[in-house]
C-alpha cells in the first residue's frame, strides 16, 4: 500500500503521522488566549479553532488569505441501480448552472468573497464549450461497483493527481484556506460504503435517504449497497477508496492532502465530504490537524461519521444540500476566531484586573 500511496505523491512526513506544530508551542497560543480580555474560555468552540489555525500556520497572529472553494463534479455507475432520487442528468445540468451564478454555492462564495473553481473530473455529458468549468474529465463517470471496481488504479491516480493541482493552484494564487465541494447524483452511496469499511460501522447505520429517497427507496438502496458490500473481498484502505469511490471524491482526497502538505486550513462540508476526509485520514491521520469541520449535517450517519474523527463540527443548520455549502456557511466563524485573535485586547494592556 505504501507504494501504491507514493504513487500519490504523498508528503512522508504525513503519511508516517508527524504531526503539525514543531515550533510553536500549544501552551504558548493557550496562554494568549486565556489573557484576552474575557472570562477563561468563554468564547468556547472559537477558542479551540483560534488554536487550530495557529498551529496551523505557526503564528500567534493568523490570518485567512484569498479563501477558495473547489467543486469537483463526476457521475457514478452505482447511480443505474435506482439508488438516487435524481437521475444522472441532474450532475450535468447543475454543473452548467454553476456557470451561471445560479447555484447555492454560488451564492454562499459570492456572499463570503471565495474564488470559485468548478472542475469537471467525470461527468457523462460534454461541458467543453463551458470555459469557467476546468476540464480534468478521467472517464463520462465510474463504473458500477456493483459488478466491478468503480474506477481503475490508473484512474484513482489520475483524480488524486487532478485534486493535487488544484490544491497547489489555489496556493499559487495565494490561498491560505480553501473550502471544498462535490456535484455527483449518487455519492451518498460509496461515501456510506467507505464510513462502513472504513469506520467499522454497521452498513445500515451508514445509509440514508440522499437526495430525498423515501422509505422504500432507501431500503433498496440498502439492498444494493449490501450486495456491492458482501462481493468486496480486500480490506485494505486504497482497495476501498478505488472500489467504491467516485473521480470527485479521490479529487478531493487529492486536494486536503495535498493541501495539508502546504499547510492550508481545509474547511470540510458535509456527509460526502466527511466521507474524503476520513479516506484521506485513513491513508495519512495527520491531515486531520487541517480540517475545519464547517457542519453536521441532516444526511444519516453523518453526525457519526464526524465522531470518527473526533470533529467539531461548527454549526448544525439541518442542511443537506452537499457543493460545499455547510462548510461555506461556517465561514464567519473561522473569521472570528482569527480575528479573536488579532484584535481583542489583553488584560494588561487594557488596564483590566485579570479575575482569575
Amino acid at each position: 500500500m505504501d507504494n501504491e500511496i507514493n504513487k500519490g505523491n504523498i508528503n512522508p512526513s504525513l503519511r508516517e503521522g508527524h504531526r503539525m506544530g514543531d515550533r510553536l508551542d500549544i501552551s504558548v497560543i493557550r496562554n494568549k488566549i486565556d489573557n484576552l480580555n474575557k472570562p477563561k474560555g468563554s468564547l468556547g468552540l472559537l477558542e479551540t479553532l483560534a488554536e487550530q489555525i495557529c498551529m496551523v500556520q505557526q503564528t500567534l497572529t493568523p490570518t485567512l488569505k484569498h479563501p477558495c472553494h473547489i467543486l469537483y463534479g463526476a457521475d457514478h455507475g452505482i447511480e443505474r441501480e435506482g439508488v438516487s432520487v435524481s437521475p444522472r442528468d441532474v450532475t450535468w445540468q447543475q454543473m452548467q448552472n454553476f456557470t451561471r451564478g445560479g447555484g447555492g454555492v454560488n451564492m454562499f462564495c459570492r456572499q463570503h468573497h471565495f474564488k470559485l473553481f468548478i472542475v469537471d473530473v467525470g461527468v457523462d455529458h460534454d461541458l467543453c464549450d463551458y470555459p469557467d468549468i476546468i476540464n480534468r474529465k478521467i472517464a463520462n463517470g465510474t463504473r458500477n461497483f456493483l459488478y466491478e471496481p468503480a474506477m481503475s488504479e490508473e484512474e484513482y491516480r489520475k483524480a488524486l493527481s487532478v485534486g493535487r493541482e488544484m490544491a497547489e493552484r489555489c496556493h499559487e494564487e495565494g490561498s491560505n484556506i480553501i473550502c471544498i465541494g462535490e456535484m455527483g447524483i449518487g455519492n451518498t452511496s460509496p461515501s456510506s460504503i467507505w464510513m462502513h469499511l472504513l469506520g467499522n460501522v454497521p452498513l445500515d447505520e451508514c445509509i440514508g435517504a440522499g437526495a430525498g429517497l423515501d422509505q422504500k427507496g432507501i431500503e433498496h438502496k440498502r439492498e444494493v449497497l449490501h450486495k456491492a458490500v458482501e462481493r468486496f473481498t480486500e480490506k485494505d484502505t486504497l482497495s476501498i477508496i478505488r472500489h467504491f469511490g467516485g473521480f470527485e471524491m479521490v479529487a478531493a482526497i487529492g486536494t486536503m492532502l495535498r493541501a495539508a502538505e502546504l499547510k492550508m486550513l481545509i474547511m470540510v462540508d458535509g456527509f460526502i465530504m466527511s466521507a474524503c476526509m476520513l479516506a484521506a485520514s485513513r491513508l495519512c491521520p495527520a491531515v486531520l490537524d487541517y480540517a475545519i469541520f464547517g457542519h453536521c449535517g441532516d444526511e444519516s450517519g453523518h453526525k457519526r461519521m464526524l465522531e470518527l474523527m473526533n470533529a467539531r463540527p461548527l454549526l448544525h443548520l439541518g442542511m443537506k444540500l452537499g457543493e460545499g455549502t455547510g462548510a461555506l456557511c461556517s465561514y464567519p466563524l473561522i473569521v472570528s476566531a482569527v480575528n479573536m485573535m488579532t484584535e481583542m485586547n489583553n488584560f494588561e494592556n487594557a488596564h483590566i484586573t485579570k479575575y482569575f
